[in-house]
């Protein structure tokens, strides 16, 4: 065995599981970071781009084919069978969109009018607004799980997998990792994380997060949670933004009830999770809700925590203990 290893490498790696391999890469309209431990060949991470790249061929309402858009073209018209990773992920955004929480995968009419993030965004009228809101409705979206069907009943309806699909991708990353044998790693999706298995190189075997500073650019944290494996999805104020003459902001956080960007004392709020899909809808749920955040954890399965930060610089958590938690930037209040 020593002589095999020798052949196929004359020179050893020393302290191999703390030595990372790493990919990047750009897809899903954001910057991809790929981290592996203890593997020294990248052909696992080249397969997760394509993997990335498969699924973005599949969702993506930002080309004008795709199988989600297949749907949209078919809106008022007939049901068109889709395959069954597209069905399974538009079934729970539809089911999790008729809850009425602030999550709502048939908004893409509200999106395209107000166009934050595109040169071309701008203040649509109420009376534009009030006409897109009739098409936003996850009630009107039939339904067939024999046919694998998708049907938008209304003519101008639109699905946009957007909020969800990202959440879903790193969940495949991650099986497609295990399947390999990666048992630990990083998926970082444009901030979109899933810590895979425990950290070689911690002691303790618990990552460190960090927790994005929403008045500040990407990468610079306010506070860092100390947790095993799991996702850590933010939805925040901060990353998109339509600045007009008049001196007003809008955020891209669109409430469906009113049609406008959705206000509140929030600039940002991350939820830790197991499963990456289930963090980007309840970032979502926790962003829009007023109610009582004790029974929400209570109530949710596989859900760890949630860091809220406010727009007059507190920070308040939820399922931590303190010593979980460390504050980068002193200039914030903490709260727990």
């Amino acid at each position: 065995m020593t002589e095999l290893w020798t052949n196929l490498h004359p020179e050893p790696i020393p302290n191999l599981a703390f030595q990372t391999t790493t990919q990047q890469g750009h897809a899903l309209g954001t910057n991809i970071t790929l981290t592996i431990y203890g593997a020294h060949d990248s052909q696992v991470l080249e397969a997760s781009f394509d993997l990335i790249n498969y699924y973005e061929d599949l969702f993506t309402v930002n080309r004008p084919d795709s199988e989600v858009m297949a749907v949209n073209k078919q809106a008022g018209l007939a049901p068109v069978q889709v395959s069954t990773p597209v069905y399974n992920l538009v079934k729970l955004a539809v089911m999790e969109s008729r809850q009425n929480f602030g999550f709502n995968t048939a908004i893409g009419p509200l999106v395209k009018l107000w166009k934050i993030g595109f040169d071309d965004a701008k203040v649509p009228s109420p009376g534009e607004i009030a006409a897109k809101k009739v098409l936003i409705n996850p009630h009107a979206i039939q339904l067939d799980d024999l046919n694998q069907t998708v049907f938008l009943t209304q003519k101008g309806m639109e699905l946009d997998l957007g909020a969800i699909a990202k959440g879903y991708i790193a969940d495949r990353i991650q099986d497609l990792w295990l399947a390999h044998g990666i048992t630990a790693g990083i998926i970082n999706l444009g901030g979109n994380l899933l810590m895979v298995g425990n950290p070689p190189h911690r002691s303790d075997g618990l990552w460190r997060i960090g927790v994005q500073d929403p008045f500040a650019q990407r990468g610079q944290n306010i506070a860092t949670v100390a947790l095993g494996p799991c996702s850590a999805v933010t939805s925040g104020i901060y990353e998109r933004h339509l600045e007009t003459n008049d001196g007003h902001s809008y955020h891209h956080i669109l409430d469906p009830q009113t049609g406008y960007p959705h206000e509140n004392d929030l600039a940002g709020v991350t939820v830790f999770t197991k499963k990456s899909v289930i963090a980007e809808i309840e970032t979502t749920r926790l962003f829009f809700t007023n109610a009582d955040l004790t029974a929400w954890k209570q109530r949710k399965r596989d859900v760890y925590g949630a860091i809220f930060v406010t727009k007059d610089r507190k920070i308040r958590a939820l399922g931590f203990k303190p010593e979980d938690i460390y504050i980068v930037d002193p200039s914030y209040q903490f709260e727990i």
